[in-house]
């Protein structure tokens, strides 16, 4: 061998062993690089990453588990096979299992593995010790295997990454991932992906979770949005094929066009595309008290509860609103006792400047209400108790008229009135007059379904924010505007006929010069000033 010829294979070598090297660091590189992948219209290419593609693979990385919302045509589950490649060429004993609704589907991912793996060069591919339809193995001891959807699927594997294909459409996925997850808890990963299905199976479950941050799981949503060679006028062509809805949950990942919402889907997708935003602080024992704006001088709120028991599957949770600018500040949703609850309403409304506090007085609600009593609250809402409506004129805590109109605290979510206020809520929201800031209220929104003719949450989820903000609303478009027009009134009126009454002490308007007889009584009116 001339030594031309053997410095050029020593830099050939060199070269290789570089490249080697630059594939185990990062797999977005091995990826797009030497990886080739079929493309269903411009046929065998390299798979060039597209940077949504390259922050996912990231995220895989970087997470162990992660659950992907994806549009169709997105190129997520080739993005995954060659994921799962690159672990099993460049680490040892590596057991990766798809999971997926049948066998066909689950073979598919195998199969772009095996295309990958098939065109690497030489110096790339591993020694393939089994190659059949269902599985890939290798010689350091590394493989993937195939399986479709069956409760035992995975429980006998010890794995090292678990990937469930088409997650929405699996039935009995709950049942498969808690029998095949607790084999990843040596430290192996998951990766869950799908186009959605609706919602209240597995998929949407554990999604919701991801978002509002109370699971394992890193959420990645990719949309049609995120492909760079997608835009708008493709977009519109998708509706003219598919129509809006189904366009929508094929495209835009959109779980709430396939169930039957209170509140269109439309306006859903609106406000969680616009509004939406992290809390400035998570306060209280457990966190769950997000507050998006701190209480300003001079400003009026509400609080505006529900309560749960405290053990269950109910929740117990208040929104604080400004009443002025028609925006959520404050929220909060947890598991309390009653009187924890009772308690923790009374804290926060004294916060924001003696919010009117707004319970509701079911069974359970009376034990926070009576917290609240007990506490001497001083702006507590009441109701009438004979009508099970508001007295809007005297909804405070007035000894003579709480007495004399038979008023209870609290607010009674009855047959008449639960349509009134969800009525209300559905109002604000179509002339996207209120501001919503959580992402745990959006949720709700979306499994707030009708069902036989009553608007309640989807089984297995809560609607406890989104009534107690059908309470709020409905008593600040109500209620309180109402009373405030009474009000402006009452004050015309006693300028105008202030001289009509005689004050017990005095005729100048002092301490006590809007004390008046009332019948056998004495009654202070001040309190209708405001």
């Amino acid at each position: 061998m001339s030594a031309v010829t053997k410095n050029s294979s020593d830099n050939l070598r060199e070269i290789i062993k570089q490249e080697y090297k630059k594939c185990i660091i990062s797999p977005a590189y091995f990826l797009t690089k030497y990886c080739y992948i079929q493309h269903p219209i411009k046929g065998k290419l390299l798979f060039n990453l597209y940077d949504y593609q390259k922050d996912s693979i990231s995220q895989f990385e970087e997470k162990d588990y992660n659950i992907v919302l994806k549009g169709r045509q997105i190129g997520i589950s080739t993005l995954v096979a060659g994921y799962a490649l690159w672990l099993l060429l460049f680490h040892e004993d590596k057991n990766i299992l798809v999971i997926a609704t049948k066998q066909e589907t689950a073979k598919n991912l195998v199969t772009k593995v095996r295309y990958m793996h098939s065109n690497l060069p030489v110096w790339l591919r591993g020694n393939c010790t089994t190659d059949n339809k269902l599985s890939l193995q290798f010689s350091n001891g590394s493989q993937i295997k195939a399986v479709a959807r069956s409760k035992d699927a995975g429980r006998s594997e010890a794995l090292s990454l678990l990937i469930l294909d088409e997650a929405a459409f699996i039935d009995d996925a709950e049942v498969i991932w808690t029998a095949a997850s607790s084999t990843l808890s040596t430290g192996g990963k998951a990766i869950l992906l799908s186009t959605p299905n609706g919602v209240g199976n597995f998929f949407h479950k554990m999604w919701l979770h991801a978002q509002e941050g109370s699971n394992n799981f890193n959420p990645i949503l990719l949309d049609w949005k995120v492909h760079p060679e997608r835009d708008q006028a493709w977009r519109d062509r998708q509706t003219e094929i598919l129509g809006e809805a189904q366009a929508a949950q094929e495209h835009d990942a959109s779980f709430i066009f396939s169930g039957n919402t209170v509140i269109k889907p439309e306006i859903i997708e609106f406000y969680r595309n616009t509004y939406l935003e992290e809390p400035k602080s998570k306060q209280g024992f457990d966190n769950n008290l997000w507050i998006w704006e701190y209480p300003e001088a001079n400003r009026s709120y509400v609080l505006a509860g529900d309560v749960a028991r405290g053990d269950g599957e109910d929740y117990s949770a208040f929104h604080i609103i400004d009443i002025e600018k028609s925006t959520q500040v404050a929220e909060y949703k947890g598991k309390l006792t009653p009187k924890e609850f009772g308690n923790l309403m009374v804290a926060t409304a004294t916060m924001y400047n003696d919010a009117l506090l707004i319970c509701d007085n079911s069974s359970i609600g009376h034990t926070s209400i009576q917290q609240v009593i007990d506490r001497q609250y001083k702006n507590l809402f009441y109701m009438s108790k004979d009508l099970q409506v508001v007295d809007v004129a005297h909804q405070h805590t007035n000894r003579y008229y709480r007495e004399e109109k038979s008023m209870v605290p609290g607010f009674s979510i009855s047959a008449r009135t639960r349509p009134l206020i969800i009525s209300k809520l559905d109002e604000y929201m179509r002339d996207n007059s209120f501001i919503i800031r959580s992402i745990r209220t959006i949720t709700e929104l979306e499994t707030f379904i009708w069902k036989n003719g009553r608007a309640e949450s989807l089984s297995g989820y809560n609607d406890d924010l989104v009534m107690s903000l059908c309470i709020g609303l409905w008593v600040r478009d109500t209620a309180l505007r109402l009373r405030q027009e009474q009000i402006e009134l009452t004050k015309k009126s006693l300028d105008l006929t202030y001289s009509s009454y005689m004050p017990l002490t005095s005729r100048d308007r002092k301490e006590d010069s809007y004390q008046m007889q009332v019948g056998d009584s004495v009654e202070d009116i001040r309190w209708l000033l405001g």
